[in-house]
């Protein structure tokens, strides 16, 4: 009874283990490969409950996510031969689990490495089509597309999809950053001298044209000035023709005084012989 009972509970093991061995779970974030005695029978597989073959079929794992490849920073040339440091990173990700494994041998390391190459000369190829400027402020995305376009055409022949490339930082070499700081300095000088000559020149202009402005301004006004003295010069001699006329010999008079009033003025002394026409009125007593 002992034995057979023992019987019992060694069978009843026996088909645990080999009914576990027959499940097998599949993840959504992971692709399943199938083996039998070292070949591939299957790699199809829906996340969910599966079965095999216990002890004949084998079970290879692996990362079905996008992963991250970050890539070492390498020196490129660009078209005008200058060398420029560029850090990037890949995303990437199996997409036939059969050919990446006939073809890297389930290495993740020998895939990285291959992806890495493949990356790097679609980007030396596409920095060699490009100056400095247009690599630092032109497109970024059409050069990715390029790069993307040309690197998933090698890449599928592993099993592999690239489902993007990023440029985390484009460096220039000092010596390179040297020589392109020493001439954007001397274009911006170039700019500034040629702003200050273009405002030189505007302050020549106004200068002449406040120049101009006063010129004649100053001949407008002495022209006024001379035709309001022309005219005073004029009301005064009518004023004096017509005091004339009314008495001669008081305007006489009245010009006499006021000829020996402007003469004989001040703390000047003058000593004088009181003869000639001018002199007459100090002569005569009456008149």
């Amino acid at each position: 009874m002992s034995s057979r009972f023992n019987t019992i509970i060694f069978i009843g093991i026996l088909a645990f283990i080999t009914i576990s061995s027959a499940i097998f779970y599949v993840d959504e974030r992971e692709k399943v490969l199938m083996l039998r005695l070292g070949q591939i029978e299957r790699s199809d597989y829906e996340p969910g409950i599966q079965f095999k073959i216990p002890f004949i079929n084998e079970i290879r794992r692996f990362d079905g996510r996008v992963l991250t490849l970050d890539a070492t920073p390498a020196r490129y040339l660009t078209g005008e031969k200058k060398n420029v440091l560029v850090d990037s990173f890949i995303l990437w990700r199996i997409s036939d689990v059969a050919t990446y494994f006939k073809s890297m041998g389930a290495d993740e390391n020998r895939a990285q490495s291959r992806l890495s190459q493949i990356i790097k000369d679609g980007l030396r190829g596409e920095f060699g089509k490009r100056t400095i400027q247009e690599v630092v402020s032109g497109d970024r995305a059409t050069m990715v597309d390029n790069i993307l376009a040309q690197a998933n055409k090698i890449s599928s022949e592993f099993g592999i999809e690239i489902v993007n490339v990023r440029i985390k930082r484009i460096d220039l070499p000092s010596e390179v950053s040297s020589s392109v700081y020493t001439r954007m300095e001397a274009e911006r000088e170039r700019v500034a001298k040629d702003l200050r000559s273009r405002g030189a020149e505007e302050a020549e202009k106004i200068r002449s044209d406040a120049d101009r402005q006063k010129t004649i301004i100053v001949a407008d006004a002495k022209r006024d000035a001379e035709i309001l003295r022309g005219n005073g010069d004029a009301t005064s001699t009518e004023i004096y023709a017509n005091a004339y006329q009314q008495n001669s010999e008081f305007y006489s008079l009245y010009r006499r005084l006021t000829a020996y009033k402007n003469i004989f003025q001040g703390d000047d002394m003058l000593v004088l012989e009181p003869k000639g026409e001018f002199f007459e009125n100090f002569n005569s007593s009456t008149k």
